[in-house]
């Protein structure tokens, strides 16, 4: 009987799903024999089981793969097709922790996003990286240079134009029908540096009722409002907010290209930096899902033996997830002047597999007159998966029932914790309208 006939999992089981450490500084990690048997093993058990067929395009590429085969089974399949499926994993994380029945403490010991970020990351180390995918992911780099004055409108001017979004195609591989982002040269932390706190902290049991903003590439440079909208809600609650002494990219997007050594880099630079805060007193939010779930899984995972790794993940919030907490102690001011009326709220894939809840749903929900439809799908854009012209067809594939979602609603309103993810459901609706952040929602209900 092949290990892929489906025996035991974890249905009926009380054990929640354990997630080891990521071994990558062990030389075995980056073993291709080893990593070839291992994507073997795992691809035979997801060819017999079949139940994430519905998520990324990866269990698609590889169930194809062996139904087209001549022997019907894996072994007769193309191993060039075992990168195929690597390539159009992004690390979501949800068929580990939505769909397996086999991940740890279960025997076959299955873990499908770590195992794609092992073959990511030997192809990272044998430089097998396009240039294109160096400069999408130095996301802190880029928007350094495109945030700079005078540059900055001309990059936006330019991308807007279909001169500009051919050249991007031609150069970069960037699909010319794909979301990009503007930039700004008045950055978040540029107009919140030096701030005096303006309130009085009041902790909580959970809280200690004063945060540090990390910023994040995007919300600095991209969308600075995220940042600014963020300050004012929790000021408004009492919580007073300044922002974090030093900042790099939190990783998430070099870890996506398998680029371990540069996610080390930056933690160097933010670890401590966020651990100064935290003996301050501070807790710490971030406006971005990815970056919270750099901080809360992905570092404490390659880092599980330091200390102060393991303090920022304990210390890391949602916002949502955090005005909540503060809710709880009777501390959230529910003083709303507008309502907000019919609301389609898509739910990131990076904030669900946080297993916090649907906080940013609840915090809404307390505005007078207004209703929440939650959308828990893949939106389709993750990371830098959507713009990359190869993928893009997969990607409004992946994100078509959001989209159509959103426009059967036809709501006052759309939004999204992940602002890429919103932009990538603009890009599908019959008449776009730009999607709205939570933290813009609630600061329009508080009328601040």
């Amino acid at each position: 009987m092949s290990q892929s006939t489906i025996t035991g999992g974890r249905e009926g089981s009380l054990e929640a799903p354990i997630r080891h450490p990521l071994n990558w500084r062990d030389p075995s990690f980056y073993d291709e024999g080893a990593l070839e048997k291992e994507l073997e093993r795992v691809f035979d058990i997801c060819h017999g089981c079949r139940r994430c067929f519905s998520l990324c395009n990866s269990f698609p590429t590889l169930f194809d793969a062996v139904d087209e085969s001549p022997s019907g089974e894996l072994d007769t399949v193309d191993k060039k097709v075992y990168w195929d499926v690597v390539d159009h994993c992004y690390l979501c994380d949800m068929c580990y922790m939505t769909k397996c029945p086999y991940v740890p403490p279960h025997p076959w010991n299955l873990d499908f996003p770590h195992l794609m970020l092992r073959a990511k990351a030997i192809k990272a180390k044998k430089g097998e990286v396009r240039v294109r995918d160096k400069i999408l992911s130095a996301t802190d780099v880029v928007g350094r240079i495109a945030g700079i004055p005078v540059i900055a409108q001309a990059v936006n001017a330019v991308n807007k134009t279909d001169v500009g979004r051919t050249l991007l195609d031609v150069t970069l591989g960037v699909a010319t029908d794909a979301p990009i982002p503007e930039y700004h040269s008045n950055s978040a932390r540029r107009q919140l540096a030096g701030r005096e706190l303006k309130v009085q902290a009041k902790p909580t049991e959970d809280t200690r009722g004063k945060v540090v903003l990390f910023t994040t590439c995007y919300g600095n440079r991209n969308e600075p409002d995220l940042n600014l909208d963020l300050v004012k809600v929790f000021e408004h609650n009492g919580i007073p907010v300044k922002i974090v002494s030093q900042e790099k990219c939190c990783g998430m997007p070099k870890l996506e290209l398998g680029d371990l050594e540069t996610v080390a880099r930056h933690k160097d630079t933010n670890i401590p930096a966020l651990k100064q805060a935290i003996d301050e007193g501070y807790d710490i939010v971030a406006p971005i899902p990815s970056c919270v779930l750099m901080f809360k899984q992905e570092l404490p995972l390659m880092f599980p033996e330091d200390a102060d790794v393991q303090a920022v993940k304990a210390r890391i919030f949602d916002p949502f997830e955090y005005l909540m907490l503060r809710h709880k102690a009777g501390l959230l001011r529910t003083d709303f002047t507008d309502e907000l009326g019919k609301v389609s709220y898509h739910v990131p894939c990076h904030l669900r597999v946080q297993n916090i809840g649907l906080k940013t749903r609840d915090v809404l929900k307390l505005v007078p007159n207004t209703t929440i439809d939650v959308i828990e799908r893949c939106s389709g854009h993750n990371g830098t998966y959507a713009v990359k012209k190869e993928f893009r067809p997969a990607s409004v594939k992946i994100g078509k029932p959001v989209m159509s979602r959103v426009e059967k609603a036809n709501p006052d309103h759309y939004t999204s914790d992940c602002p890429m993810a919103g932009h990538q459901i603009e890009t599908g609706l019959k008449d776009p309208k730009e999607p709205e952040h939570p933290l813009k929602l609630l600061r329009k209900a508080y009328g601040i």
